[in-house]
């Protein structure tokens, strides 16, 4: 066995020499653990002593701490439950110790600053808050129509102006699916939309499922979900079942209880319980009855079992169980071995030798999560409880930079993204915004620790976006095929993003974090997929979904779903999570608090806090959570990879993978270097796209092109028209260059018009020399065949004035022209194909009338001399003749006729020499003899 199994407290050899006595006693901890002495001779991580938890399975490391060693910090609140709380928690009318002991000895009521409204439920905000549509008080009384006038209707983050066709609108101005109205489970903020429903009532023979819906009764427990909640077969037990050492099955299918067997009374109807020759015969005696391992003699019959670690193959043989096939047989890493199996963790973990779970070295780890107003934090071992961002209006997505000890969120009030180092993020001067504009509804914000990146989704705008860490640079990644996208995760190493869509056709995405190599990881059985998260360590990916009310997870590829709690009892409206070591954390905003639970389990669950204003984003700060690495754009002496503009990581598919690619700004694309940036093709003609033909109606003058998203320009969607390749191709004049005539140019056309009056501009974009246009009042499809007329002067100009416009309609002679010169080419072709079809055709009668041929379908010889030639004899197939039905076979290269010099083909025959005469340069010789048959 491994070195490092020894003395683990596990025996893994059989003789459990690896834990002998001898041998673990000489142990010794080194400096960095912790003894826990006794006969188990364990050591542990040293900053688990005196954590509040047992680690030593005597104790030990819990015992003799100082009587203050779970005193609070100076400057905290320590609760009637010794959890320690900010002092700026104290008396402020929530109760934030979970037992109510912080608002206990509150004598007075509590007094506002000058600078503060105290609300109606003696909560204080600042003033400014007041009367910006956005209620701040826990009873909106900041917003009241006695304080700010009007209806004093509340403003929630996700109201909209107009809800679509397949939504419902909320009493508070949301919008949810209108699929979710009056179905059991409210879905609006005020629960709206389980309001004014029909009581759904089943008929006798149906089963009601969870959420009111009825299905036929027959398709309870028949092992298929035909309940959305799944509630039709849950607690199914088959009550049919006659298994086990207690149970005997009879032939007839009566089950009885095998006291009763070989009892002399028939108890089974068909007497199968009382057989006369297998009572009381041992058949363990011969040969242990085939069995491999163990054989128990049952009064009738027998049954072959296996030890512990091992498994029935067959009715006889035992083979090893792989105990890893179990996800959570581990927390972390699963060796399987024969008999058995073992748990280990990964690099930066520690087994507890007393609920065998991989725990993180180094550091308590502790949770920051925002609070609408605010940023808490909660350490989760000493479970201290502070604020560390304060006065935030409307904070909802939150990220962190561990290893610079910087935190970054997005205030969705003010549209902006801030950071700041956590120590003095409580300071507003130190809280820095990083992006201020273009900004509508930031909902999903992570951090690219090892390339100093910033990715953020909009529901806004419906985007994903990168910035350099500190805002400076930024673009847009990914625009389409985007509804409401909420929630980020970033895995730098392997160059991958995912992110969460809930939306008509909700789904969680993957791409590059480049924007390249998107597929779809998660699309069925899922409803409303809010937070996201990903277990670094166990490379897996997990999900709340709000409306399902679960917390799953599958691998990075999509693959081995798992659900680890389903409840809507539990999981009210779960919005972020976090994972960590054996543990899930997630906010709920139905209950207003935050939980976690074991992420194995899902069992364990447990209140982190309680009573809060609007919990939504949830992260846990430690170093393993940020694996650190290389930073893929700075690895040589060339800073930023090269690149003038943004470095990205790129996906890390193969080994081949690059490890980073340039990006522009929005509107620009990659130079040929493929580093620095030029201006996007949007504002120059291209020459690669072919003439585009769209019917008038449809037809938009007047349009241009903007910024393309995801390093394709939306250029490249613009039609264009170009004639046939040339020597030197000139781009011509996008489509989109159309412009109306003004009234008065169309006046000049004639009353006799009647057609859309356009110009069209040939001046090439950026071009202020040139202003020359064409006009013409006939149809637009015309301008394909007049444009060839101006190709190489790119110009509509029949004047020798700069200025002057070159109306079609003044000039009949142009018009005709321009339809007419395009089509003298086409009749040229047409009429020199056809005199050379005819030339050939005269040329190959002649030549069949002056050839010596023999034709062997008819037996008469004919022998033509023809003057000039050589003596030579053709034998074929005279096509002429049919009288005969069947076909003859020839040789490969007889029958597929033979190529003359001059590249025609020539009529099937062979060509033999005759005579002395000199042998025809021309003559095709074979390889094989003809096989030549004659008529029966």
């Amino acid at each position: 066995v491994p070195g490092r199994w020894r003395c683990d407290g596990e025996p893994e050899c059989p003789d459990g020499s690896d834990e002998a006595e001898e041998t673990c006693s000489k142990q010794t901890c080194p400096p960095e653990k912790f003894d826990c002495g006794g006969s188990t001779n364990k050591c542990v991580s040293l900053s688990w002593r005196c954590d509040g938890e047992k680690d030593c399975e005597n104790g030990a490391d819990e015992e003799d701490c100082a009587s203050d060693a779970k005193a609070c910090p100076s400057g905290e609140f320590m609760c009637a439950n010794r959890k320690c709380l900010a002092t700026v928690f104290v008396c402020d009318g929530d109760d934030d110790c979970g037992d109510g002991s912080d608002e206990l000895k509150c004598t007075s009521p509590l007094t506002c600053g000058p600078n503060h409204l105290r609300c109606n439920t003696s909560e204080c905000v600042p003033l400014m808050w007041s009367c910006d549509g956005d209620p701040d008080c826990s009873d909106s009384s900041d917003e009241g129509p006695e304080r700010c006038g009007g209806d004093g209707a509340p403003y929630l983050p996700n109201r909209r102006a107009n809800c679509t066709a397949g939504e419902f609108r909320c009493a508070n101005g949301e919008c949810v699916r209108l699929t979710w109205k009056c179905d059991g489970d409210p879905d609006c903020k005020d629960k709206s939309d389980e309001s004014d429903c029909p009581l759904l009532t089943c008929r006798p023979d149906e089963f009601q499922c969870g959420d009111g819906s009825c299905i036929h009764g027959t398709k309870q427990c028949n092992k298929v979900h035909d309940c959305p909640d799944h509630s039709d077969e849950s607690g199914c037990v088959n009550a049919t079942k006659c298994e086990g050492p207690l149970k005997f099955l009879c032939k007839n299918g009566e089950c009885i209880d095998s006291s009763k067997v070989c009892d002399s009374v028939k108890d089974c109807k068909d007497r199968s319980d009382e057989p006369k020759k297998e009572c009381g015969l041992n058949e363990c005696m011969i040969n242990n009855g085939g069995c491999s391992h163990v054989c128990m003699d049952r009064p009738i019959g027998f049954e072959c079992q296996c030890p512990t670690g091992y498994r029935l193959l067959d009715k006889k043989t035992c083979g090893d169980i792989d105990e890893c096939e179990n996800p959570d047989a581990c927390s972390q890493i699963c060796i399987n071995y024969k008999g058995d199996f073992k748990c280990e963790c990964y690099e930066g973990y520690e087994m507890d030798p007393v609920t065998k779970t991989c725990k993180a070295e180094g550091k308590s780890p502790y949770l920051l999560f925002t609070n609408r107003h605010e940023i808490r934090r909660i350490d989760l071992v000493k479970r201290d409880y502070s604020q560390v961002v304060s006065t935030q209006k409307n904070a909802v997505a939150l990220d962190l930079d561990v290893a610079n000890n910087r935190v970054f969120w997005c205030d969705r009030f003010h549209r902006k993204i801030y950071s700041a180092f956590i120590h003095e993020a409580s300071d507003p001067s130190q809280q820095v915004p990083l992006v201020e504009s273009s900004l509508q509804t930031p909902v999903g914000l992570a951090v690219d620790w090892l390339q100093h990146n910033l990715y953020w989704t909009d529901s806004g705008d419906k985007s994903i976006s990168v910035a350099s860490v500190d805002g400076t640079k930024r673009r847009v990644l990914i625009s389409t095929d985007l509804s409401e996208p909420r929630a980020i995760a970033l895995d730098p190493h392997h160059g991958f993003m995912y992110w969460s869509d809930w939306g008509a056709r909700a789904k969680i995405e993957k791409a590059g974090m480049n924007g390249v190599d998107r597929q779809v990881l998660v699309a069925d059985n899922i409803e409303w997929p809010n937070g996201i998260s990903l277990d670094v360590a166990n490379r897996r990916l997990y999900w709340v979904d709000s409306k399902l009310h679960l917390i799953s997870s599958v691998d990075l590829n999509g693959a081995h779903r798992r659900t680890h709690m389903s409840s809507a009892e539990r999981l009210g409206h779960p919005y972020a999570l976090a994972v960590f070591e054996d543990r899930i954390y997630w906010t709920d905003r139905d209950r207003a608090a935050v939980f976690m639970a074991n992420r194995l389990s899902g069992e364990d669950i447990h209140a982190l806090a309680e009573n809060l204003n609007d919990p939504h984003d949830i992260v846990v700060f430690h170093q393993l959570r940020q694996p650190q690495g290389p930073d893929s754009c700075n690895l040589g002496s060339v800073a930023n990879g090269g690149c003038e503009y943004l470095c990205l990581k790129a996906p890390q598919i193969t080994e081949h993978s690059p490890k980073y690619t340039c990006a522009c700004p929005d509107g620009q694309d990659l130079g040929p270097d493929m580093r620095g940036c030029v201006p996007g093709e949007s504002a120059a003609p291209r020459d690669d796209m072919t003439a585009t033909s769209s019917p008038p109606n449809e037809f938009t003058p007047g349009t241009e092109a903007t910024g393309g998203t995801g390093g394709v320009s939306q250029a490249d969607a613009i039609p264009r028209l170009t004639t046939a390749p040339s020597g030197s191709p000139e781009p011509l004049t996008p489509l989109s260059t159309l412009k109306p005539v003004s009234s008065q140019e169309s006046k000049a056309l004639g009353s006799h018009s009647t057609a859309t009056t356009m110009v069209l501009s040939t001046t090439p974009a950026g071009d202020s020399s040139v202003s020359q246009h064409c006009k013409w009042a006939v149809d637009w499809k015309l301008c394909l065949f007049i444009l060839p007329l101006f190709e190489d002067t790119k110009k509509c100009d029949v004047h020798s004035h700069r200025n002057e416009h070159f109306l079609l309609g003044e000039n009949l002679t142009v018009a005709v022209l321009g339809v007419v010169i395009p089509i003298v080419p086409i009749v040229a072709t047409v009429v020199f194909g056809l005199v050379c079809t005819a030339v050939y055709l005269v040329w190959r009668n002649w030549r069949r009338n002056s050839t010596k041929s023999m034709n062997f379908d008819n037996p008469v010889y004919r022998k033509t001399t023809g003057e000039g030639e050589e003596d030579e004899i053709h034998i074929g197939r005279t096509d002429a003749m049919g009288h005969h039905a069947h076909h003859h076979p020839y040789p490969q290269g007889v029958g597929m006729g033979v190529v003359a010099a001059g590249g025609g083909t020539c009529p099937q025959f062979i060509a033999l020499p005759l005579g002395g005469s000199m042998p025809d340069p021309g003559t095709h010789w074979y390889t094989e003899q003809p096989m030549l048959s004659t008529a029966k």
